[in-house]
C-alpha cells in the first residue's frame, strides 16, 4: 500500500510569517510520535507567493485520520491558532488568532519515491 502525503497549504501575510513559523517550532515533536507518521517538513515560500505548504507523509490514510482526531493534534491546533492556554501567553509577540488567513488541504498518493545513490 502507497504511502500517502497530505499537504497543507497556509496563506500567510509577510507580517504573519515569524509567528508562523514560531508556532510550528513551538509544536516540534508533537507529530512525530503519531503512529504511520514518516515524514515533515514546513515549507517557506522564496518568491511569487504568500503560500507556506505543510509536508506530512503517511503509512496510510487511516494513520492520517487518527492523528487529526487525536489529543495532540487537537490540542496543537488549537495552540498554533492562539487559542492555547499557558504555551502563547507571555511569551514574545501577543499575536492572537490564526496565523494563516486561509488553509487548504492537498492529498496525494506516494506513486514513485526516491532517495540520493548509496556511494559504494
Amino acid at each position: 500500500m502507497p504511502s500517502v502525503v497530505k499537504i497543507n497549504v497556509l496563506t500567510v501575510s509577510p507580517e504573519m510569517r515569524e509567528e508562523l513559523e514560531r508556532r510550528f517550532s513551538g509544536r516540534a515533536g508533537v507529530v512525530e510520535s503519531a503512529d504511520g507518521f514518516e515524514w515533515f517538513e514546513l515549507l517557506r515560500p522564496v518568491e511569487g507567493t504568500d503560500r507556506y505548504m505543510v509536508y506530512t507523509r503517511w503509512r496510510s490514510e487511516e494513520d492520517f485520520k487518527r492523528w487529526t482526531e487525536s489529543q495532540a493534534f487537537q490540542r496543537g491546533h488549537a495552540e498554533a491558532g492562539g487559542q492555547g492556554h499557558g504555551h502563547g501567553q507571555g511569551q514574545g509577540h501577543g499575536h492572537q488568532g490564526p496565523a494563516a488567513s486561509g488553509a487548504e488541504l492537498w492529498s496525494f498518493e506516494v506513486v514513485q519515491s526516491t532517495g540520493p545513490k548509496s556511494e559504494s
